[in-house]
Parts: structure tokens; sequence; C-alpha cells
């Protein structure tokens, strides 16, 4: 007999890890958002509460990215029940830390487990992509990809490819009392861009996959950067070059914005590097005039669970 309720947690995530644009992303064990599911008689997707660190969010399921993603899920699974929704947010809204991701993947996780059949965790990425679609206006899965499966994840709109990386990386995130919005996050990247510059940023692109398969540093160091998006975002985030320098004097093996920003992140080999970062950055956004709080974490933190009552 299936559950009557379940509640599912889904980590905050680095999308594009900088060099990959829509394409990687990773998981920080910090905050994230908390869904409970509950079966109901009614065959619809109602939303019962938001609750957290943002409220103001949309109660109608189609516009909500929780409740698109589970009502992709039901319709897949052409069950005769409904479900409601109990979301409290961790991730604050235009954070760049992937929270519209999380309220779809932890909702989804949540209900998969209220499934007569439960579908294995991978096979709720297309749902996920309904959902995250909402918010940004087009399917992507560089947030919902890692959340669901934990760790570095390729994700293209077929597959989720987990991504090895070497053992002992840490990543630090500092995320700074400032808003941007996805959607205008996206608008700067509207002009075409230079063939060299693409290709320039495949090289990258590249080096930095090769130098994880092979647990190689420094082409982790030389492929871990952005020349395609961060130029032109850089100018949305206050204080964003000098926050990226101080990681990078911190001994980061790269670092860029997260998502769509205004958090930035480093990559690091040294757990004590990145700790001496988090501060540096933090002061880094205080003498662009803006408070921040900051995470360290390793690279491959788990994914989304569900949490037995």
């Amino acid at each position: 007999m299936s559950r009557s309720q379940a509640t599912a947690f889904a980590p905050a995530s680095v999308g594009n890890v900088g060099v990959g644009f829509d394409l990687l992303g990773h998981v920080i064990d910090g905050p994230g958002d908390t869904v409970t599911a509950f079966r109901i008689e009614e065959p619809i997707v109602r939303i019962d509460s938001i609750e957290g660190v943002i409220v103001d969010l949309p109660r109608e399921a189609d516009r909500n990215t929780a409740g698109r993603a589970v009502q992709a899920l039901l319709e897949h699974a052409g069950v005769d029940f409904g479900i409601a929704l109990r979301i409290e947010k961790g991730i604050p809204l235009g954070s760049g830390l992937g929270g519209s991701a999380a309220s779809a993947t932890a909702a989804l996780v949540a209900a998969n487990a209220l499934l007569p059949k439960p579908l294995e965790i991978g096979a709720l990425y297309p749902f996920a992509l309904a959902g995250e679609s909402v918010a940004s206006g087009s399917a992507h899965g560089d947030n919902v990809g890692p959340q669901l499966l934990g760790g570095l994840v390729l994700a293209t709109l077929e597959r989720l490819i987990p991504i090895p990386v070497p053992q002992g990386l840490w990543a630090c995130v500092v995320h700074p009392d400032h808003v941007v919005e996805t959607r205008l996050a996206r608008e700067t990247l509207a002009e075409p861009y230079p063939i060299g510059t693409v290709v320039a940023q495949n090289a990258l692109l590249a080096q930095f996959l090769a130098g994880c398969y092979r647990k190689d540093l420094d082409l982790i160091r030389a492929g871990l950067g952005d020349v395609l998006v961060e130029p032109r975002r850089a100018s949305l985030i206050p204080g964003f070059a000098e926050v990226k320098q101080a990681a990078l004097d911190s001994g980061a093996l790269g670092a860029s914005i997260s998502g769509a920003g205004p958090s930035a992140f480093g990559w690091f080999d040294d757990r004590a590097a990145a700790d001496a970062a988090r501060q540096a950055m933090i002061a880094a956004f205080a003498e662009a005039g803006l408070s921040a709080e900051g995470w360290v974490s390793a690279v491959d933190a788990p994914g989304a669970r569900l949490i037995e009552d």
C-alpha cells in the first residue's frame, strides 16, 4: 500500500559551474527547500502553503515550479488521486543557488514516494525540467540534475550524466543580499557571440571534463573559467570582480558566478583554503556594500532525499 504523505529535502546547487552554461551543476551541503506531499482524493495538484525565506510565490500549481513538476509526474503516472504540497523555502529567490529548481526537485521526490510504483530518482528528470521551465521560461537541467543525483552532473535535455571528481575537492559558495532575476540575466546573453569565443569556451569545458575524469587538478584549473557568460553578467553583481579575485587569492582552482548570480563560487583542493576564501569573499562583498553569507561544501555532496517521519 502506498504512503499517504512524504517529506523531501533538495539542496542548493551551483548551476553552470562557470564553464558549463546550462549543462553543468553540482549541489552543496548547505541551504535547501523542504516539501511535504499529501495524497488527496481530488485528482489535482494543490499548494496548501509556502513558508520560509520567501513566501511571495505563485499558489496556482501550473505557475509554481513545484506544482508544475508534480502535475507532470501525475500525468505520466496516470493515477486517480491528487497531491497537496506544503513548501518550506530555505533558498532565497533570485540567489543563483537553484531555488526554483529545489522546490521542484523536493516536491517530485516527495510526491514520487506516494505513487503505487515509485520511479527511480533519475527518471524524475523530465518532470523536474517541466517545473524549472516555469521559472526561467526554458528547460535547463543544470540545477535539477545535480539536485536529483547529487555531486557534479552534466545535464542535457535528454539525460543526466554524473561526472566523477577527485576526492578532497571543496566548493566555497557566497551569497550576497542582492537579487538577480534569472530572466534578466538571460537577457544579457541575447546578442550573438563571435565563433572564436565559442571555441574558447568549448576548449575550457573539454579541459575541465577531462580533468575531472582523469583526476587531474591542473586540467581542472585550466578549464574552470568562463569567457562566454561571466563577462556579460558580471556587471549585474556589485563587487563581483573583487569577490572572484578574493577566491583566487585564497587558492581557488577557479571561481565564477553561481547560476544566474548574484552568488559566487570557487573550487578548492584544500578545506582550509576554502574556509579562508569564504571570509575573504564575504569581506569583498561588504566592500561593495552588500552583506553576505557563505558555505563550504564537498563538491560531491548528496542530492535530494526523503526525510523520514
